[in-house]
């Protein structure tokens, strides 16, 4: 992986040779050793996370990742593309990295690619179609995601991580680390808060300068594969500050310290390359847990969330977030205007969103009712469930990611799920609150200029 500076001179071929052979970054995956193995001994590749790299006579001619890099070789071979055929007669050995995560695994791959050039990745895909994460020069720099460098009539000097292959699964490693590190990833930050920061994923309108940009060398680092010494540093830190009887700091950087152990230790990016039939095998096992939870053989399909948005009961929202098979649909989800005319409270609001949102069965139903909060909340949309019987619901406590289930006495602890359960959860959890933050804002946007 490579961080490019191209200034606004840089022709076009110069950015080519750039990107071709860019300034070498030191690494923190140590020493990678590939272990090379012969066709006849494919059967003995591991199950695990990583990179495969596939060898001819002329050199290396492919490189990508996989969650099980048995299975995903073996694709290859035996459900050839129309891609593979090109090169797959031509592959003597094959060689493989395994890794600690999915998201070390993408960004070993793009490491290797950018330094080896394998021909048949670089064949199918010109300068446009590789992805890079731009990180803007100045006080607070932005973070985003871009097809390629960009050279002229630029107002700022922009740095360039890259190149990845995956977008999908770099923009969800992204959205992992900004949990840890919230960023700012447009320009022109409205004076209050917005979306972004009641999800702990921006850093507000005035941000301690110093902290922000030390969360920039964060994602950098790690983004260059300094996991390893980013972990030493907030460990360092984290120690100097409780020393200093700073706990309220100290807790904060235990919390970050967290949420980065946990990213890279659970993190399963879902949809990446592999194909469909990959993704659809990993959702297959995350349904199976699913329908073991929730104690049914049921075909679950359609899981749907609820949330709610308001300020002592001002400008409240809920709304209603679709997920079929594990993935967002967004033309099925809707938002609620709450129009309790008495004080409203949680409980209240999450049935009349759940008893509204019940009433229309032309938008087809949920297998899976999923609600923000604990038991309160769920008696509460239980209550709109009476005659639909066949909906299994279920809430999820804050505070120790509690699974409270219609029917069990006893919470299901969230960490005790598997990686695929425990993220999915989340993400439907967090999708359900960030799309009623952003209705209530609007709300409020629109009460504020009536004024």
């Amino acid at each position: 992986m490579t961080v490019a500076v191209l200034n606004d001179t840089a022709t076009t071929y110069k950015r080519l040779a750039y990107i071709a052979v860019a300034v070498k970054v030191c690494y923190d995956f140590a020493m990678v050793s590939i272990r090379w193995i012969s066709l006849k001994y494919i059967s003995r590749l591991p199950r695990r996370t990583g990179v495969y790299i596939f060898r001819g006579k002329e050199g290396i001619l492919y490189i990508g990742k996989a969650a099980n890099i048995k299975e995903r070789v073996k694709t290859h071979f035996q459900q050839r593309s129309f891609s593979d055929s090109l090169f797959i007669n031509q592959v003597s050995r094959v060689g493989y990295i395994t890794t600690g995560s999915e998201i070390e695994a993408l960004l070993l791959e793009a490491r290797l690619i950018k330094e080896r050039r394998p021909k048949y990745n670089v064949v199918w895909r010109d300068d446009k179609n590789y992805f890079y994460v731009a990180i803007t020069k100045g006080r607070l720099p932005r973070i985003f995601i871009t097809h390629q460098v960009k050279t002229k009539n630029l107002p700022l000097k922009i740095a360039y991580l890259g190149p990845f292959v995956d977008g999908g699964a770099l923009k969800q490693t992204l959205k992992f680390l900004r949990r840890a590190f919230p960023y700012y990833a447009a320009s022109g930050h409205p004076a209050g808060l917005c979306s972004w920061c009641h999800l702990n994923l921006c850093p507000g309108p005035n941000p301690n300068v110093n902290e922000y940009r030390k969360n920039i060398r964060n994602i950098v680092n790690i983004l260059r594969g300094k996991k390893q010494s980013v972990l030493r540093t907030l460990k360092k830190e984290m120690a100097e500050v409780s020393a200093e009887e700073n706990f309220e700091k100290a807790a904060k950087i235990r919390d970050r310290l967290r949420s980065l152990e946990r990213t890279f230790s659970n993190a399963i990016i879902l949809g990446w390359n592999g194909g469909a039939k990959n993704g659809e095998k990993l959702w297959g096992s995350t349904r199976k847990e699913l329908q073991k939870i929730f104690k049914t053989k049921k075909h679950i399909s359609r899981i749907e969330a609820c949330d709610i948005a308001d300020i002592q009961g001002q400008q409240a929202t809920g709304s209603i977030v679709t997920f079929i098979n594990g993935k967002p649909e967004k033309k099925f989800y809707r938002k609620f205007k709450i129009k309790i005319s008495a004080k409203p409270n949680d409980t209240a609001m999450i049935k009349e969103t759940v008893c509204r949102r019940l009433r229309h069965k032309e938008w087809g139903m949920p297998d899976v009712l999923l609600i923000d909060g604990g038991k309160g909340q769920l008696n509460a949309a239980l209550q709109c469930l009476t005659t639909n019987k066949n909906i299994f619901a279920a809430a999820l406590a804050k505070k120790h990611n509690e699974l409270f289930i219609a029917g069990k006495k006893n919470p299901v602890l969230l960490k005790n799920c598997s990686p695929p359960v425990q993220n999915l959860i989340l993400h439907l959890r967090d999708e359900a609150h960030r799309f009623a933050k952003v209705y209530h804002h609007h709300l409020r946007s629109k009460t504020f200029e009536n004024r």
